[in-house]
């Protein structure tokens, strides 16, 4: 009987750890996806390319404290961002791709790695299903500009 409750012990041991570890990996790969679809152009630091690419450290928790913040950045991601946009101080002249073919846990975790590169305690998170209510609202580039110069005029966007 002690060898049965022994080895269930351990099995439950080795669940939890896995579970865990699960954790672990789940809360990385916000940081993995980051790496894989958006450090090529907003470098691995997030801190982009002055007059090319924007900064994204620093900023979108900032820009995420709101539900309308929120609800701009998951826009971009999903459908994109086409015109001239002040970013840092800095204006940036461009257009941000649609990352739209992502799945919602993808972008919910690129959104939630990128939102804690910043002072903001705690961070914003994003789930998968506040990705998908966005989606359901596709807007063009344009439309998403206007929703950043609506959202700025509201509360400045840094």
């Amino acid at each position: 009987m002690k060898k049965i409750l022994l080895s269930l012990s351990a099995a439950a041991l080795l669940v939890g750890g896995t579970a865990i570890s699960g954790q672990a990996h789940a809360a990385a790969d916000g940081q993995q996806l980051y790496t894989a679809n958006c450090s090529l152009c907003h470098q691995a630091s997030a801190a982009g390319v002055v007059g090319q690419f924007p900064p994204l450290k620093d900023r979108i928790g900032t820009i995420a404290s709101t539900p309308e913040g929120k609800a701009y950045v998951t826009h971009v991601l999903l459908n994109g961002l086409s015109g001239m946009i002040k970013a840092g101080g800095n204006p940036y002249m461009g257009y941000m791709p649609s990352f739209g073919a992502q799945s919602d846990e993808n972008i919910a975790a690129i959104l939630t790695y990128v939102a804690s590169l910043s002072d903001v305690k705690p961070a914003p998170t994003f789930t998968a299903d506040e990705v998908k209510k966005e989606r359901a609202s596709s807007l063009t580039p344009a439309a998403v500009l206007e929703e950043r110069n609506k959202l700025n005029a509201a509360h400045p966007v840094p």
